[in-house]
């Protein structure tokens, strides 16, 4: 697992944690069951403070992506397909509504969204 955080964005370092390990469940490079690094290693690797590891750990199991065991450490939690696959259909439409706004912002119609989605569509 590859985290790769960066300094110079306003984003919190716990949070720019938790959305790369979210990625890699999302993106299946990490499997339910798998052990995570634990909390001091994952903070030395980084060198950032274990305080911040443990909030981004903490964040990804309130949002059911991990859960602890006590004495063994975090694991990815073992989801099924329609679960993850929710999650990237709402990653999608988060990232859509954003691009929406933004031709709205700029009076751009709905034909001419609609354009522009299916010329990148045919790119692809």
């Amino acid at each position: 697992m590859q985290i790769i955080i960066s300094n110079s964005v306003d984003t919190p370092i716990y949070e720019q944690i938790e959305a790369s390990i979210k990625e890699s469940i999302l993106k299946g490079e990490l499997m339910g069951g798998e052990m995570l690094p634990s909390i001091r290693s994952l903070a030395k690797d980084l060198r950032i403070s274990n305080i911040t590891t443990k909030r981004a750990y903490e964040e990804l199991e309130h949002d059911g992506f991990i859960t602890s065991i006590p004495g063994k450490g975090y694991f990815v939690k073992k989801k099924s397909e329609e679960f993850l696959k929710e999650e990237i259909y709402t990653k999608i439409e988060e990232k859509l509504s954003e691009a929406i706004n933004l031709a709205h912002t700029y009076n751009i119609d709905e034909h001419e969204i609609k354009e522009m989605l299916d010329t990148l569509l045919k790119e692809e």
